[in-house]
């Protein structure tokens, strides 16, 4: 992939076409994440390195400004990416993934302050509606095993937010550095535990080389791709294909699905974030044919 095309922007309807397909990749998480019988820090670490090498043939140069931003980004990615791993092994994949949905709420917040991107009474909206749709996620599980799952959730969704903001701070520079960077700071924190982690059968490691490759590191490089060309909000939004794909290839496969508040919760989610993505197209698609 040539320099020009990691920092030339894209026009908006090739990043959001972009933003589907990271969407789809990501989507493979819970099911690979289940298959690898590893300590959930281990996993998230040995992705991260693999990923690393990903990005490395593809970023030939890599430009560390050390910026707040650049650093932030890193931060936030690496908590991403590790409590997304640890919920989806505490909890159901779909609670893990939808809590990590949850993020719309702490984006329109960041946005507002950070990239002076306005919020709209819809934004609000959602907001409220979502905050209620992940109060059900806790009230289905009474496990101190899965409520703790739900709360690294929670954190990945807040982290992601973070990320989302922070990365298209840089939308006039290179934000691949930052995912580089986060990676590179998530298998360094991982190393010792995972030196301890017993052998794993081809199965485990085919679906950890497919974490690393398939659904970390090309995905992410199409991510800050696409990022610098949609609002931060549009960048949680619009890969909502994901928490709908992702437990279904779990239940699939392994039979695994949520209870019935976080299933409601979920649908509550899902049907506001999709709302939120599609009314402000729609609105505009009138007002052009006016």
């Amino acid at each position: 992939m040539s320099e020009s095309l990691l920092t030339r922007p894209l026009n908006r309807s090739k990043a959001v076409m972009l933003l589907v397909v990271v969407a789809l990749m990501w989507s493979s998480a819970g099911v690979l994440i289940k298959l690898i019988p590893w300590h959930p820090l281990a996993i998230a670490g040995a992705r991260s390195a693999i990923a690393v090498i990903v990005f490395l043939l593809v970023v030939k140069k890599p430009k560390f400004t050390g910026s707040p931003s650049q650093i932030g980004a890193a931060v936030a990615y690496a908590v991403t990416v590790t409590t997304l791993v640890v919920a989806t092994k505490m909890t159901t994949a779909a609670n893990a993934v939808l809590l990590q949905y949850t993020a719309p709420i702490y984006v329109a917040f960041f946005s507002a302050w950070f990239l002076k991107e306005r919020i709209t009474r819809l934004d609000i909206i959602t907001v409220v509606i979502v905050f209620g749709g992940m109060i059900l996620f806790f009230l289905d599980e009474l496990s101190l095993h899965n409520f703790v799952g739900n709360l690294y959730g929670v954190i990945s969704g807040i982290s992601f937010g973070a990320f989302a903001v922070l990365l298209r701070t840089q939308k006039d520079g290179s934000p691949l550095e930052s995912v580089l960077l986060g990676n590179l700071l998530t298998s360094i924190c991982s190393v010792f535990i995972l030196l301890r982690q017993p052998a794993m059968e081809w199965t485990g490691w085919v679906a950890l080389l497919a974490l690393g490759v398939l659904q970390m590191g090309i995905p992410y490089i199409l991510y800050c791709l696409a990022i610098k060309s949609v609002t931060a909000l549009d960048a949680v939004l619009i890969p909502i294909i994901e928490p709908i794909l992702n437990p279904v290839w779990v239940f699939l496969m392994l039979g695994e699905a949520p209870g019935p508040r976080a299933l409601l919760g979920g649908v509550l989610v899902l049907c506001m974030v999709t709302m939120r993505c599609l009314l402000p197209l729609w609105q505009r698609k009138n007002s052009a044919g006016c």
